[in-house]
């Protein structure tokens, strides 16, 4: 029996022994966990430029047709379709033949009207002098004169119509009114051309600099027009694609005298430098409009933003080095970066790393990244920074 009991309580003992290790060993743990690397941006309130993104399609800013203004076979055509033309390009030739002789009869018809005229001055100065004298009759002389005027303005009408067959054989050669991409031709040669009617030959559209069309609400316009700190403001498009989004810099220079009245909206337009043709007229983009850069925000990255049942909250860095949630209010966003109204000031350290292993209360080493990663290195890195014109 006493054998027994012993047994029981050794093995009482043994337990308790080994329970009180297993305690030490999990204080030991909790004591050993070190602090979890983070990266911190110190938030502080300033002027930041200000976006407002719209969706837009993109237009010509020059829409030109090509169309024969005389009529005829056409000859030759110098352009391959959809090339890119320079102005005064020589694109299509229409038959000559025609032209040349109506040129040569009307050059033709002003030295016969020379020569009669030279005669006619030849009368009048032969008859003046007699008449002076009384020699001959004053109404032969006037005669003369009457010839003489009538000459002089033939003479003016032969160089009209000499300038006008010059034109007509000037428009056999159909030439770009504008620099620009053309499209396919509407005709081949052998085709008879302009009979009746000005026949479209081809058009040509200028992408460079190209419009973007947008249409932003009543209530945006009139903040931006009281806002706006430039009289032409910047603006970008952007053409998100599968391979890497395209972005092409430019500025608004027109809005609309009237109001939508079935959308409430008042169309607006960007023009956009294009000098490589990235961007063809009917894409759809995104018309990004600057507004202003002179008043102050609280700004953060829109990723370091959670949400739960009690709202939106971020995680900052207290002043003993532990996690702290920070319940916020937001008020402006974009894709770039989102103002707080309420739950930080300056100069807290706000949390932008490590998002998944953040618990609050537990302690942190920080590592600030305001310059590389904060607000303005952002807006740095997405040329968000308007330019001086």
């Amino acid at each position: 029996m006493q054998t027994k009991v012993f047994t029981s309580l050794f093995f009482t003992c043994l337990l308790l022994f080994l329970s009180a290790c297993s305690e030490e060993k999990t204080v030991q743990v909790k004591k050993e966990i070190p602090p979890l690397a983070v990266n911190i941006i110190t938030v502080k309130k300033e002027a930041i430029p200000i976006w407002k993104q719209y969706t837009g399609m993109t237009k010509a800013s020059s829409d030109q047709e090509v169309r024969a203004r005389v009529s005829g076979i056409l000859e030759e055509i110098y352009f391959q379709d959809g090339q890119a033309v320079k102005k005064e390009q020589k694109l299509f030739k229409i038959q000559q033949s025609e032209y040349i002789a109506a040129l040569n009869a009307a050059k033709a018809k002003k030295r016969q009207d020379e020569a009669s005229l030279a005669l006619a001055i030849a009368d009048v100065n032969r008859y003046k002098p007699l008449v002076d004298e009384g020699l001959a009759p004053r109404a032969t002389l006037e005669q003369y004169q009457a010839q003489k005027a009538g000459l002089e303005a033939a003479i003016f009408g032969d160089i009209a119509e000499i300038h006008n067959a010059q034109l007509n054989l000037s428009y056999t050669i159909v030439t770009a009114p504008i620099s620009g991409n053309i499209s396919a031709r509407h005709v081949d040669i052998g085709n008879l051309v302009g009979q009746g009617e000005s026949t479209l030959l081809t058009t040509i559209v200028k992408i460079d600099p190209i419009y973007a069309y947008f249409s932003p609400s009543q209530k945006d316009v009139r903040m931006f027009q009281k806002y706006r700190n430039k009289d032409k403001p910047d603006a970008f498009i952007t053409v998100p694609s599968s391979m890497a989004e395209i972005r092409l810099d430019g500025y608004v220079d027109f809005k609309n005298n009237s109001v939508d009245p079935l959308t409430s909206t008042i169309t607006m337009r960007a023009t956009i430098d294009n000098k490589k043709g990235k961007v063809l007229p009917g894409t759809f983009v995104y018309v990004n409009l600057f507004i202003n850069d002179k008043y102050k925000f609280l700004m953060i990255p829109p990723e370091v933003i959670f949400n739960d049942q009690l709202g939106s909250f971020v995680y900052i860095v207290d002043e003993n080095s532990k996690i702290k949630r920070a319940d916020i209010e937001t008020g402006y966003s974009s894709r770039f970066y989102v103002s707080i109204l309420k739950g930080l000031k300056d100069g807290d350290k706000l949390i932008i790393s490590s998002l998944v292993k953040l618990k609050e209360g537990r302690e942190v080493e920080t590592i600030d990244v305001t310059q590389t990663q904060g607000i303005a290195s952002i807006l740095k890195e997405n040329n968000l920074i308007p330019k001086k014109r």
